[in-house]
């Protein structure tokens, strides 16, 4: 076999390896359902707060507690050991990255916010 020959296959084995580690390391979308029965693997949630239940945060410890309703329509304690996001409250739609503890609550290890457009209030204020 000739080097060039050889020299492409091992690229291209490698190039094989990357994708197949690529793939299997992606986070997926779940329900609060799903991540219970993924336990312990790590999912992506999206879904909205439960403005009925509280938002505490404990400076002391930066553990943030929310209520989380998923696209399914479930509700689940979620956990959040870090600083919470300014305007929280505001947020139409958190996609939580984490795992659950199996069946009480959500450990969350990044959080997304959709936050209101600033625009749409805007329009809304010069509107007739």
């Amino acid at each position: 076999m000739k080097r060039g020959h050889l020299i492409a296959l091992v690229v291209i084995a490698l190039l094989v390896g990357a994708l197949m580690v690529t793939i299997q390391d992606a986070s997926t979308y779940a329900t609060f359902e799903l991540a219970e029965r993924k336990a312990p693997e790590q999912v992506t949630v999206v879904g909205q707060l439960d403005l009925d239940q509280p938002i505490t945060f404990n400076a002391q410890t930066s553990m943030l507690r929310f209520t989380a309703i998923d696209k399914d329509g479930q509700r689940c304690v979620v956990y959040f050991n870090q600083p919470k996001p300014t305007d929280f409250e505001r947020a139409e739609e958190v996609t939580l990255t984490g795992m659950s503890s199996g069946d009480t609550a959500f450990f969350a290890q990044d959080i997304l916010m959709k936050c209101p457009s600033k625009y749409a209030d805007e329009a809304k204020l010069s509107a007739p």
